[in-house]
């Protein structure tokens, strides 16, 4: 049995997105794993999943966010300060878990200022990281 419904990985890195999805597989954590290489099409897959009836939203949005930090075009603060414009049902079933490979104390600051972000981990997911997973 899956812990959560339905889990995104929002990673640039295509290897780390695969190494993650193994990762959740493996931890048998989620039914369902989206993928986005780009925080951008993350955020618009969002946005279209609130455009459907609401019982149907609530079955496909994801529970939990797996958010890289670092990307181009739009980094994983940036994609915070849209998913704050989403609707308040969204941003309270979404949690997002910031990943990163390196620990840069002013990014863990900086995530506290979102209630959305739930925790920190560390680059790529480890099957002890999903264990004990709490959010």
């Amino acid at each position: 049995m899956s812990k959560y419904h339905s889990v995104m990985l929002i990673d640039d890195n295509e290897i780390d997105n695969l190494i993650n999805q193994k990762m959740v597989e493996a931890a048998g954590l989620s039914k369902y794993i989206y993928t986005h290489t780009g925080a951008k099409s993350a955020i618009e897959f969002l946005k279209n999943i609130e455009q459907l009836q609401d019982d149907i939203v609530s079955s496909v949005l994801p529970d939990i966010i797996f958010l890289d930090i670092d990307m181009p075009l739009m980094d994983g603060f940036q994609f915070l300060e849209e998913f704050n414009k989403l609707k308040d049902s969204t941003r309270e079933k979404c949690k997002i878990v910031m990943l990163t490979s390196s620990i840069n104390p002013q990014d863990v600051s900086k995530s506290k200022k979102y209630d959305a972000v739930k925790k920190y981990l560390n680059k790529p997911l480890s099957q002890e990281s999903l264990t004990d997973l709490s959010i």
